[in-house]
Parts: C-alpha cells; sequence; structure tokens
C-alpha cells in the first residue's frame, strides 16, 4: 500500500509540475489573433486582395522579429465577397471559433455597418482602412478607420467642383449601396449649398452590367459634368459606355478611383477623370520601404486602401505588445495612440475613432494620377492645406 502511495503521489507531482510549467507565463501561452474581413472573390476583389496582403505583411514582418513578447501573430482571412451577410457569418466566426483579439477591415462600407454593429456589441476592436461612411464610427467607440470619413470627402468634392472648376449644373450615377449614396448625399449637400446645383441623378444595383439608359438619360439633361462615387468594376464599365452612347462630358469620382485596377479595366476612358481620395502619402523612407517589400512579397504595388491597412495592422501589434491580447485594453490602447508614425505619415484618432486627415485631389492624364493638392473644407469655404 506504501508503495502504491508514493508512486501516487509521484504522479501527482509531475502533473502539477507539468501545469505549473505550462502555465508559469501568462503570455507565453496569450493567443495573438487578428482577424481581417474583405472581399477576396467577386467583381470588386481586388480591393480585398490589396488590402489583406498588406495586412500579412505586416504580420509576417513582425512575427520574423520574434511576434509579440515570443508568441507569433495568426492571421485569419474571411471573405466576405463584399456581402453583408457573407460578411455577418465571417466576423461570428472570427468571433466566436477563432476568437480574434482584433479585426482589420471590413473594407466595403454596407459589410462595416452589420459586422460594426457586432463587434461593439462583442467589444471586438475593429478598424476599417476604407469604409468611409460618415456614420461608421457612430456605431461605437470600438470601431476606429484609417480612411478619411466621407463626410469630409463629400465637403471637399462639393466645394472644389464648385469653387475651384467652376461647375454650376451637374449630374449623378451612383450605385445603391451606403458607400456610393453616402457620398453622393454629402458632395451635393455641399455643391447646393455653393450655390450650385445636381439638375440630373440616375441610380442602378450592385452588380449591374449596362448602365446605358442611365447615360443616355443623363447625356439629355445637359449637365456640364457627372459625379460616378462607385467603386472600380461599375465606374470602368459606365465610362466605356459613356462613349458608347456620345456622352462626352467631364467625369467627377472618388477614393474608390484610386485603385489602380481602374486602369486596367477603363483604360483611356480614365484620362481626364478629376477624383477626390486621401492625400498623396508623403515618400518617406519608411513609405518607400513598405511599398519596395510589399512589392517584392506580391508583385504589385499597393494601393491606398492597402497602405491604411498596413498601418491599422502594426498600430494594433504595437499595442498588443504593451497591453496584451485582451480585447478591452486593445480598444483602450488604440483610442490612446497618439502621434503614430505610419506609412502614411502622423496617424491620430479623433474621439469617435474617425482618422484626422485631409483630403487629395487627383486628375487622371493617360491613365496616369496626378496629384493636384490636399484640401479641407473650414467656415464653409475650401481651403488648400500646404
Amino acid at each position: 500500500m506504501r508503495s502504491l502511495k508514493k508512486v501516487a503521489l509521484v504522479f501527482a507531482l509531475v502533473a502539477m509540475s507539468a501545469c505549473l510549467f505550462a502555465g508559469g507565463s501568462s503570455e507565453s501561452s496569450t493567443a495573438y489573433k487578428i482577424g481581417f474581413i474583405g472581399p477576396m472573390t467577386g467583381d470588386n476583389a481586388n480591393y480585398g486582395i490589396l488590402c489583406s496582403q498588406a495586412v500579412k505583411l505586416a504580420v509576417d514582418q513582425a512575427n520574423a522579429k520574434g511576434g509579440i513578447n515570443g508568441t507569433q501573430i495568426e492571421l485569419i482571412i474571411e471573405d466576405s465577397e463584399g456581402n453583408q451577410e457573407k460578411g455577418m457569418a465571417a466576423i461570428e466566426k472570427l468571433s466566436s471559433t477563432d476568437k480574434i483579439s482584433c479585426l482589420v477591415g471590413p473594407v466595403f462600407t454596407g459589410v462595416s455597418f452589420a459586422v460594426g454593429e457586432r463587434c461593439q456589441a462583442e467589444g471586438i476592436p475593429m478598424m476599417s482602412p476604407s469604409a468611409t461612411h460618415k456614420d461608421i464610427t457612430a456605431i461605437g467607440d470600438y470601431v476606429f478607420r484609417t480612411v478619411v470619413s466621407d463626410g469630409l470627402q463629400g465637403e471637399v468634392a462639393g466645394h472644389y467642383f464648385y469653387e475651384v472648376l467652376g461647375y454650376r449644373n451637374i449630374g449623378c450615377l451612383y450605385i445603391k449601396n451606403d458607400y456610393s449614396q453616402g457620398l453622393y448625399e454629402g458632395m451635393k449637400a455641399a455643391f447646393e449649398a455653393c450655390g450650385g446645383k445636381v439638375s440630373a441623378v440616375e441610380t442602378a444595383q450592385l452588380g449591374d452590367k449596362d448602365f446605358k439608359t442611365q447615360l443616355t438619360k443623363l447625356k439629355a439633361a445637359n449637365v456640364e459634368a457627372i459625379y460616378i462615387p462607385n467603386y472600380t468594376v461599375e465606374m470602368a464599365q459606365q465610362l466605356e459606355q459613356a462613349a458608347q452612347v456620345g456622352l462626352n462630358v467631364p467625369f467627377l469620382s472618388c477614393d474608390g478611383f484610386s485603385n489602380p485596377e481602374i486602369y486596367d479595366l477603363a483604360g483611356d476612358y480614365t484620362n481626364g477623370v478629376i477624383y477626390i481620395a486621401p492625400t498623396q502619402v508623403e515618400e518617406s523612407d519608411s513609405y518607400k520601404q513598405f511599398v519596395a517589400d510589399y512589392t517584392a512579397a506580391f508583385g504589385v504595388a499597393p494601393d491606398s486602401f492597402a497602405t491604411n491597412a498596413f498601418d491599422a495592422t502594426n498600430i494594433y501589434i504595437k499595442v498588443m505588445k504593451e497591453v496584451g491580447s485582451d480585447r478591452t485594453a486593445i480598444r483602450n490602447g488604440v483610442a490612446s495612440i497618439k502621434d503614430y508614425q505610419g506609412v502614411t505619415g502622423t496617424v491620430n484618432f479623433a474621439e469617435n475613432g474617425d482618422l484626422i486627415a485631409y483630403q487629395g485631389v487627383y486628375r487622371v492624364e493617360n491613365q496616369t494620377p496626378i496629384y493636384i493638392g490636399a484640401y479641407t473644407v473650414d467656415g464653409g469655404k475650401l481651403v488648400e492645406v500646404k
């Protein structure tokens, strides 16, 4: 009996030692999981692919340096297909099964509204590199973005079209989704507050391929220019079909036009388009290194949203190094970020989670975007930021 007791005692001591060894360091057992949601397939997959690659690059670079306190970071990418229902399925998996600590994305505004509600309810920090509708961050204090709000983009667009380009009567063709309609409404309010008139408005559904009926109506309206605040695929088709119906007026656009795929899809039809998008990133050493690393890793250059995604991921990594993997602690850490030096420049968040920034204006010349300058609106007037 005594020998059996000794054996039992030895086993107990071994088991206790194993437990102590396994749990002796809370850091070593901590899992750092970053989720990503974006369209990886479908017509607008290029947006999600470019952004997800930037997130992967940031994670890979951090892991090559030892991860976070010696623990490797896990990246889990989910495909929303740009669809709210698929986006909700993605956040369900990321939250319940994968138990992520934070989320980069979603990429599209409509998906961000749906997923944002879930993130806010469950206390998951969410940072979108591209969801620009002005009300996205109004969801709650767990929602951030590294892209400028449409509230400012629409204001700058309306004032620039009126004050600088001199238009007084323009038309619009927008897709019925949160992103496009939000931009249209913001631009229209600013343009008409200046004294202009948006006299002809046509709409379409996401996924439509034929816009000739709407473009023909806009041609008959005799407007001075047409604003198309849509996604890349739709804008490419609209520009080509405008030429086919003989609509020869200037086209104006939004940050969706900053996706380089537009030149592959629309070619010379892009010539002359003026669009509002994030300000041009300063050619800093860190930005040049990011572009070189990204291009070497993936064979293509990053767009502005991918650049925003890279900064968002690195902000999370910086915060997690300081506070660990707890979601609330990460949220509080992100909210406390001040003068973070990212590849996009200095990053600060407003109290509501918006990025504090300006808007850039670009003009396309022979499939090359030419940067005109940075602008904001102050006191109801357009102001160029030097």
